[in-house]
């Protein structure tokens, strides 16, 4: 596990700066999230971020986490990986997978993304 490798990654991933957010004091299962997760899983070869992303917005919309799809659709955005018209058509596409009331929740969260990111333009 490498924290230095995770901190570079999670930047990747969510968009330069994004690793500065982390506290300088983190807890056991933060440092195992920056180390293990974005320092070893996500810097795996063999699948991009933007297919690394996709996955984790289906299974983000399965548990209808529409505040989890957010920081995910910002990446997207901040890298882009995918367009708002992109995003909305994943968001129909996995209304039909999720549920409704997920999909509700991936909706929302895919919107207030596209809400802030609009206004970042501007």
């Amino acid at each position: 596990m490498t924290i230095e490798r995770g901190l570079k990654m999670m930047d990747e991933v969510y968009g330069p700066g994004f690793s500065d957010t982390m506290p300088a004091e983190r807890s056991p299962m933060l440092d195992d999230t920056i180390g293990h997760l974005f320092g070893e899983i996500w810097s795996r070869p063999g699948l991009s971020v933007r297919d690394r992303r996709l996955l984790v917005l289906g299974a983000t919309a399965a548990l209808g986490r529409a505040d989890l799809i957010e920081i995910q659709v910002r990446g997207a955005l901040a890298n882009d990986e995918l367009t708002a018209e992109q995003l909305r058509e994943a968001v129909l596409h996995l209304h039909y997978y999720v549920g409704w009331g997920n999909g509700t929740q991936l909706h929302t969260g895919v919107e207030a993304a596209l809400r802030d990111h609009r206004t970042e333009e501007s």
